[in-house]
């Protein structure tokens, strides 16, 4: 007993610290009526942990204490920032600092507040005034030579949440060791409140803080352009949706540039509003999120549907086939955009490809009868990105396209980043191209295909909440490698490759992590790793079936999602065992 009410007086202590040092009177003061009421599970909820800084930066549900999103956690994360960049520089860094939010109710005032401590830390930094798309941040960060960037966003996370996404000086996401020594930094700041800052910085006019140049956009316009090989001069019927989030207005503007101009947006969820008042999650991969954009597909005729998510750096589509809405995997996406780029190059210099290891091996088929350099890296754009910087600096060639599955795709060296807005375009010009031949995305596919075999892919989802649930899953990726199974489904296991070993063996952006790698032959194979941001275990599954007849090669490809599928089932039901 004396263990645990010593703990939980720790706890208080460290909630009365910390309400001491917040300079939010709003998060203090309902932290205050917590201990106030002695409401000591939602304490713990509170002030339990704190938020990691991690490659991704920080991410979580706003409200008071440590372990929440609020303006004291932002100030001091902004200044473990500024502090890892006076150091790496001796002093202030030469370039800004480039600062972006979404329209997440807190967004704004993160930024100002983020804006106003590197200010105070003598640090130039130029802010978008208002809501921006992640990618147009990027994009800000490498014309502009930024010494960093941060992009105040939780991207498609629920409305409750927020989060903090910080950029290198090379205009891709931070990797390691930028983020332990960022990490290190922050735990070195101080109460919130003794950070210096400067007040209201967006109003100020501080000889160090000043908006960006309205002509950005425009800039990146002519960037994402210049990446088009064909500019078809047709269009085929498109209903959009931005989820409510901050991509509406420059994917509208971007269209209005072009031939698309049978465009129509849902009207509902155009404007940002971070509430996300039509969707129960605004990620366009969840099941209904896109019910309004097929909506309104279905009464103007349209032939595809775009949507991004709500800081427009992911895109999803669907296409008109065989009388319904057909949503088009990641992977779909990734080798129609991938194939189409490689089938039109015309630079000077071999294209560079890449994904990420848990996507489907599709692309580098293709890459490989093109040709072309294809890298696989680790999950997340910062390491494709930063693999195509490598490969690039190693004159194999020219960054062409990159992809992961979870609906990322960047297209040149516009944005180091995923890119919804560009890839939006991309697509629809890949459609309008289809159309002038009587053909349609599927027909594409279907020719794709023809290629390389029919690829589908699957996933399954194990949750293992909590520190036992942690520590289950880890186990489980153990048991997988020491003792991996004869057989998958109907599939022989012919390799196992556990990728937490022989990473000096790999490139750099496919260094250690705890993932499994199953191969099934020429059949594909199994992948299993604990998600990076969920407390579960993913199983990812990639087949492959030569094509039967051109002809019936969808259906071909459903039956062979259906085999897939259960490979998903029978490996999870296998993991599951090892959990118990």
């Amino acid at each position: 007993m004396g263990g645990k009410g010593t703990a939980m007086s720790d706890l208080l202590k460290s909630a009365e610290d910390w309400v001491a040092g917040d300079p939010d009177p709003a998060t203090a003061g309902e932290l205050e009526e917590l201990i106030a009421t002695s409401n000591l599970e939602a304490i713990k909820d509170a002030m339990g942990g704190v938020l990691e800084f991690g490659t991704a930066g920080i991410r979580g549900v706003v409200g008071p204490g440590s372990n929440r999103m609020n303006r004291a956690v932002v100030i001091r994360t902004t200044r473990g920032v500024a502090d890892f960049l006076r150091e790496r520089h001796a002093g202030p860094p030469d370039g800004p600092v480039i600062v972006g939010f979404d329209a997440r109710p807190s967004s704004r005032q993160f930024a100002e507040d983020t804006v106003g401590v590197l200010a105070a830390a003598g640090i130039e930094v130029v802010y978008f005034p208002d809501y921006a798309p992640t990618p147009l941040v990027a994009f800000a960060a490498r014309v502009m030579s930024a010494a960093a960037a941060v992009v105040v966003t939780a991207s498609h996370n629920p409305p409750a949440d927020n989060g903090y996404k910080v950029y290198d000086d090379n205009a891709a996401q931070i990797i390691p060791p930028a983020d332990v020594a960022i990490s290190k930094a922050i735990e070195s700041v101080g109460a919130a409140n003794n950070v210096p800052r400067i007040e209201s910085a967006f109003t100020t006019g501080h000889h160090l803080i000043r908006p960006i140049d309205p002509d950005i956009t425009s800039r990146y316009w002519v960037d994402i352009d210049s990446n088009r090989p064909k500019r078809p001069s047709t269009t085929v019927r498109i209903a959009y949706t931005p989820l409510h989030g901050v991509g509406g207005k420059t994917v509208a503007g971007v269209f209005d540039r072009t031939s698309h101009n049978d465009f129509h947006a849902v009207a509902a969820q155009f404007e940002p509003d971070g509430r996300f008042p039509t969707v129960k999650f605004p990620n366009p991969e969840e099941p209904g999120a896109m019910d309004m954009a097929m909506e309104l597909g279905d009464d103007i005729g349209a032939e595809l549907i775009l949507a991004n998510d709500p800081d427009a750096d992911r895109l999803a589509a669907a296409v008109r086939f065989s009388g319904r809405w057909r949503l088009l995997t990641g992977n779909e996406l990734g080798v129609l955009l991938g194939s189409y780029i490689l089938d039109n190059w015309a630079a000077d210099g071999t294209p560079i490809t890449a994904n990420s290891v848990v996507s489907s091996p599709m692309l580098g088929q293709l890459a490989a009868s093109a040709g072309a350099v294809h890298l696989t890296t680790l999950t997340g754009f910062k390491w494709i990105a930063n693999a195509a910087m490598s490969s690039e600096q190693a004159g194999d060639g020219i960054f062409a396209f990159g992809y992961e599955e979870a609906l990322g795709f960047s297209i040149g060296r516009t944005v180091r980043d995923k890119d919804g807005i560009s890839a939006a375009l991309m697509l629809a010009d890949i459609a309008a191209l289809e159309r002038e031949h009587n053909r349609s995305l599927m027909d594409a596919l279907a020719e794709l295909w023809g290629r390389t075999g029919i690829w589908v892919s699957s996933q399954k989802s194990l949750i293992r909440e909590g520190t036992e649930g942690e520590r289950q899953i880890l186990d489980a990726v153990d048991s997988l490698a020491s003792t991996p199974p004869d057989s998958v489904g109907k599939f022989e296991v012919t390799k196992m490759t556990d990728f937490r070993a022989n990473a000096g063996s790999r490139p750099s952006w496919l260094g250690a992590q705890a993932l499994v790698e199953l191969e099934l032959g020429d059949n594909g194979r199994v992948l299993a790793r604990p998600s990076g941001t969920e407390p579960k275990l993913k199983v990812y599954v990639d087949l492959r079936e030569g094509v039967t007849t051109i002809d019936a090669v969808h259906e071909q490809r459903d039956k062979l999602l259906t085999v897939a599928l259960e490979v998903a089932d029978d490996l999870a039901g296998t993991i599951s065992r090892l959990m118990a």
